[in-house]
């Protein structure tokens, strides 16, 4: 309770009971029988006047509230407080998402980006102004002073919302980014088997290496990040952090998922046979990973037309998915260009933007995405990080993997002629009408 409301009861509570000694008491004059029926409605009244007044002042209290957020602009809405033309194309370059998006966005994060202002320095800023702030900085790759003068707030405040966001979103919403459950698995791999035949792959493993310049600007370095995704390239794992050196292959058993795969944690359901071979549940990833049971990587010198070419065909394809949400992540503006802060500010960039990509998803709204080309190479760091094969693999581990993966070999080479010949089929039907 606020000191001024706590001053208000205390001073209506005295009141109160100097009305009530004033009153008349009805033991010392009988004529004043009445006087209790006359003292408690004035009590009535009293007390019913200062809660009006004290709803009143609870009223005007939360109206300067609203009035001040709305005089932060001209404009009501988020988009004209901002200073931004309601368009689509506005929104999405400056904030990489829709205005509906933005909007919705906004209701959820409102009371938390609200109440952690400095200690003795509230910022007096609406939600949406916060909002457009730091999203504004992860969008663009906008400096401190490009977004003091695009917003009007000192270049202070610009880094504070900026900041602010991606605590929130790192802290709050990092939910939105959660391995999925056995049931969700289950429809994970049907989503990468009706475009492959290849079946009980529950998601595509990469990593890729963002820049970040530290010490004003003296020292150049990279940071690596590990995402496992499905077949629409949602992030259903990320781990950020590794310096860009460390390849792949450590990476990968240097993270949780490594050691929660490997102890039995994730990926237990039963396998399923192919061609006789039991195949448990896997991920595919590129040749910077070793070959593992639950890992499979594209044959090396695949020969044209055999069952490791077809494989690699159907690998490639799934590998997609993974190249894609890089792509999508480096489309945020601070993740395109070197990040000019310390490495824990950088890797926090990278978990804000991953989460806002999974947001995005959920919404369908595809103003993040790319543009969905077919070639991803540009994002396919693998041959500059190669595997350590000392450290990762076995003879017995590999030898068990790559009975696995040529049995998987072998349904990708039966899928791709069942499909040629349903087409012929197809196509012999429409000739013949």
């Amino acid at each position: 309770m606020e000191s001024s409301t706590l001053v208000a009861l205390l001073s209506s509570i005295s009141q109160l009971l100097l009305l009530l000694v004033l009153s008349p008491n009805p033991s010392t004059d009988s004529s004043s029988s009445s006087s209790p029926n006359h003292a408690f409605p004035a009590v009535h009244h009293f007390l019913s006047s200062q809660e009006i007044a004290a709803t009143l002042s609870l009223l005007s209290l939360s109206r300067k509230r609203k009035r001040a957020r709305l005089d932060s602009s001209s404009e009501p809405t988020p988009p004209a407080q901002l200073g931004l033309p309601r368009t689509p194309d506005s929104f999405k370059t400056s904030f990489r998402m829709a205005s509906s998006t933005f909007e919705w966005l906004c209701s959820l994060l409102e009371p938390l980006l609200e109440c952690r202002d400095p200690i003795g320095s509230p910022l007096n800023l609406s939600a949406d102004l916060r909002l457009g702030i730091g999203l504004f900085r992860l969008a663009t790759g906008a400096n401190y002073p490009e977004i003091s003068r695009q917003f009007r707030v000192s270049e202070s405040v610009a880094r504070f919302c900026s900041k602010q966001l991606c605590r929130v979103l790192c802290t709050n919403y990092r939910f939105w980014i959660e391995f999925p459950n056995r049931t969700e698995l289950e429809s994970v791999s049907l989503g990468f088997e009706t475009h492959t035949g290849l079946p009980n792959c529950c998601g595509v493993i990469d990593c890729t290496r963002f820049k970040f310049v530290r010490n004003n600007g003296v020292d150049q370095e990279e940071v690596a990040a590990q995402i496992m995704v499905d077949a629409n390239s949602r992030i259903l794992s990320i781990v950020a952090g590794f310096r860009g050196n460390k390849g792949d292959a450590r990476v990968l058993k240097s993270s949780t998922l490594y050691a929660d795969i490997e102890g039995g944690k994730v990926l237990n359901s039963a396998p399923v046979s192919v061609n006789g071979v039991p195949v448990n549940q896997y991920l595919v990833g590129d040749e910077g990973y070793p070959l593992l049971p639950w890992l499979m990587v594209p044959f090396v010198d695949a020969m044209p037309g055999s069952n490791e070419e077809q494989f690699n065909a159907a690998h490639a394809r799934m590998r997609l998915s993974g190249l894609r949400a890089i792509d999508s992540l480096k489309n945020w503006g601070v993740l395109s260009r070197p990040i000019r802060e310390e490495m824990k500010m950088a890797v926090a960039y990278i978990g804000a933007c991953s989460i806002l990509h999974n947001g995005l998803l959920m919404r369908e709204d595809y103003s993040a995405m790319s543009a969905g080309l077919d070639d991803y190479s540009v994002y396919d760091q693998s041959s500059q990080y190669h595997r350590d094969n000392s450290s990762l693999e076995e003879s017995s581990i590999e030898r068990k993997a790559s009975v696995i993966r040529n049995a998987l070999a072998t349904k990708a080479k039966e899928f791709q002629e069942s499909i040629f010949s349903t087409n012929s089929s197809s196509l012999a039907s429409l000739q013949s009408t």
